[in-house]
């Protein structure tokens, strides 16, 4: 289900977009994103390094690298140990970096996500003890491992924590007693006794804050951290925490260095993409660069991925990257046969009236798990978990909607689980295979869920007829990237939109480009790149298949529609278009 409504609401968008030299379309959209007031307006379009916080106000950031410090001074060997995603891919590379930077003995180890599953691990503690290990840095992950790093100590490891998730938690009635390990030092901006004025930093950025205190004590210019901020840009779009704040404020200076970084590996990743001489957006991050890097802790090893961005052979790095590419090429098939498998056992296996979608594919790949379980919530829009058989046990991500908080959701279940962890909007979790169904029936008597919460709602920022679209509002528009989480693509909206003709482009005829023409008269192509078998269905559903077959042909019919849409420029061969791609539409 959805519903369909506009933003209303109110500022003089007139007298802002006099002010700041925009149009008045461009100021409603960023009231609509509660951007209030001149200065928060200000940083908002023209934010950069100078918005983000002091890293000296996270805790135990400054012992924490303090503890670094002492064990270069005395040449004590650490070990990185991160998470296999890109979040933990480049906070893994950003550490490893900054402390060779240091002169510091530093090596790296990531968590086969089959054979040991998310997190730091005693096999992985007890290893770096027989290495000769004497501190551990953990990055995107170790905030749960209260035991495993209680058996560290035992060990007489050193153990730091970075870490961005949740913080673990039991329930003493009402009320949430946090649990807390035993690790030198934690730095975690979402502990409750941190004094860090923004909670919603990806697991780089958390350690990039490190490493710019790291450099300060050790005396580096003041500037010297800067060369991981578009690193960081990645890891915060492709971690999907809000775009807001000094989040938007570092991804857009990122986005803007990127192509210049140095550093053969990313650059090579770039090119084999296609990348190499456009300007890169948040989108390319997030559904290019991100997914190759995910590829290799999904179906190999990320210590592929890690060794790409220390590559500095540019003839190596284009293996490197065309390796990582064909990986992503195999993950995107693999996704789309279990994608299917999880639609229909929804569809098939009285699963369609479930408030909470427990997916069991036993055969599925289970570093697919988590990007099944998004496609299955934003089908039915509800909060879904794809669980997969293991070795041992089932294993399973899940990823959630507005209103449901995953995260105390499967903490009211705990019993039934090995292991879990998590967001709000995302989880992950282990179980016996006995569990499964008895997992799938408490989740749904526990959940709250009204018909309002599992309504999808979409926000038109600006009802605009087509005629209002010109050039250089779209390039406006961009003055409003990066968009992501918190930050979404304005959304605007017409109805009554004569469809005059259409034909299905793409290899596999999965586009449609259509002419349209308003009330007003006004002619514009207007293509539609997702669900097209499914708008072709309910226009015969609604109109017929003549007049389907009519609006193919281009000759005269009925067919109208409402649709959202975020307009854009098409060039070819040095003619520049203005077109609208079609997000929603109502048939």
């Amino acid at each position: 289900m959805e519903k369909w409504f506009v933003q209303a609401k109110r500022a003089d968008f007139f007298a802002i977009g006099k002010k700041f030299h925009i149009d008045p379309v461009i100021a409603r959209i960023i009231r609509n994103r509660d951007i209030i007031g001149e200065s928060a307006i200000e940083e908002y379009l023209y934010g950069d390094l100078r918005s983000l916080h002091s890293p000296y106000l996270l805790k135990d950031v400054e012992k924490a690298a303090r503890i670094l410090m002492e064990k270069g001074r005395v040449h004590k060997k650490i070990r990185i140990i991160s998470d296999y995603d890109v979040d933990g891919v480049v906070s893994n590379y950003i550490l490893w970096t900054a402390l060779k930077r240091c002169n510091m003995e530093v090596d790296f180890r990531i968590p086969d996500r089959i054979a040991d599953g998310y997190g730091i691990n005693e096999r992985l503690i007890d290893q770096a003890k027989t290495d000769g290990i004497d501190t551990i840095v953990t990055c995107d992950n170790g905030i749960a491992a209260i035991p495993q790093i209680a058996h560290g100590k035992k060990l007489g490891l050193t153990i730091v924590v970075t870490d961005h998730h949740d913080i673990p938690y039991e329930m003493t009635g009402k009320e949430k007693i946090y649990l807390s390990s035993q690790a030198d030092a934690i730095v975690n901006p979402k502990q409750p006794d941190c004094g860090y004025p923004f909670d919603k930093l990806c697991g780089a950025v958390v350690v990039m804050k490190l490493v710019q205190v790291l450099y300060d004590l050790m005396g580096f210019p003041e500037d010297a951290y800067e060369e991981f901020v578009p690193y960081a840009a990645i890891a915060t779009v492709c971690d999907v925490v809000d775009l807001k704040g000094e989040n938007r404020a570092l991804v857009k200076v990122g986005l803007d260095r990127l192509p210049a970084v140095d550093n053969p590996g990313l650059q090579a990743l770039m090119e084999v993409n296609g990348l190499a001489e456009k300007k890169i957006s948040s989108y390319h991050l997030g559904f290019v660069i991100g997914p190759c890097i995910n590829a290799t802790g999904r179906l190999e090893s990320a210590d592929m991925a890690v060794r790409l961005l220390m590559e500095r052979d540019p003839s190596k790095a284009l293996i490197m990257a065309g390796q990582l590419k064909d990986l992503n090429e195999e993950r995107k098939s693999m996704t789309e046969d279990g994608v299917k498998e999880g639609f229909a056992m929804v569809e098939n296996q009285g699963r369609k009236e479930d408030k909470v979608l427990v997916v069991y594919l036993p055969d599925c790949h289970e570093s697919l798990a988590g990007i099944i379980a998004g496609r299955i919530k934003e089908r039915y829009y509800k909060p879904a978990i794809v669980l997969t058989k293991a070795e041992g046990a089932v294993k399973g991500s899940g990823r959630s909607i507005e209103g449901y908080h995953m995260f105390e959701a499967l903490n009211e279940v705990k019993d039934l689980m090995l292991r879990f962890g998590g967001h709000p909007m995302a989880a992950g979790m282990s179980l016996s295979e006995e569990n499964v169904e008895e997992f799938r029936r408490r989740l749904n008597e526990n959940a709250c869920l009204t018909e309002e919460e599992l309504t999808r709602k979409i926000s038109i920022d600006v009802p605009m007829p087509i005629d209002y679209i010109h050039m250089e509002l779209i390039e406006q528009l961009e003055l409003l990237e990066p968009f992501g989480k918190e930050n979404p693509k304005p959304i605007f909206a017409e109805k009554n939109l004569h469809v005059l003709s259409a034909r299905r482009l793409g290899a596999k005829k999965n586009i449609l480009k259509m002419k349209v023409q308003n009330t007003s008269g006004k002619i514009m192509e207007a293509l539609l790149f997702q669900g097209v078998d499914e708008f072709e269905e309910k226009l015969t559903l609604k109109h017929g298949k003549q007049q389907v077959e009519r609006m193919y042909s281009g000759r005269d019919q009925q067919i109208y529609i409402m649709c959202t849409y975020y307009p854009s420029i098409n060039e070819f061969q040095g003619n520049r278009t203005i077109q609208i791609i079609v997000q929603n539409y109502m048939v």
